[in-house]
């Protein structure tokens, strides 16, 4: 059975994930993306580099967002992060997020993956890219869905 991407997750399940990402990006200037499509029929990461350019995270001044990307009906993820945190966090800080997402999602706790990865990734966010106070939200907060090329930006 194909489950619609917006309806993986109910409104609950909605409402703690974006909590997790209102969580992390108190503490730094990092931007933090969830994005979520029925499904995905190419290379997973090379999906998730192309929904990060079209959802026009590489537009952050300190190019330091994340994009959670999530293809539900193949059960692939990816996790892209910009230039900016590649040149300053440690080696491990992308198998550490991956580990913790694949042992979650194996056990069918996406949402709890989710929250928890989001997490993981703002206290790494924070150390190298602490919130200061002239700090503005740069990109929205909401969860995508399918389609980016209907996003108007």
């Amino acid at each position: 059975m194909r489950i619609k991407a917006s309806e993986f997750f109910t409104k609950d399940q909605q409402d703690q994930i974006l909590a997790a990402i209102h969580e992390a990006e108190e503490s730094t200037s990092g931007e933090i993306r969830v994005h979520i499509e029925t499904s995905c029929i190419e290379d997973v990461l090379d999906r998730g580099a192309w929904i990060f350019m079209k959802l026009g995270m590489h537009k952050t001044e300190a190019r330091n967002g994340i994009l959670f990307y999530l293809a539900i009906n193949e059960r692939k993820y990816a996790i892209v992060g910009d230039s900016g945190i590649h040149s300053v966090v440690p080696r491990d800080f992308w198998d550490n997020i991956n580990a913790l997402l694949r042992e979650t999602f194996r056990e069918g706790k996406f949402t709890e993956g989710l929250v928890q990865g989001i997490r993981q990734a703002g206290q790494q966010l924070k150390i190298h890219f602490p919130h200061m106070e002239d700090d503005i939200n740069e990109l929205p907060d909401e969860l995508s869905f399918d389609n980016p090329d209907l996003f108007s930006y």
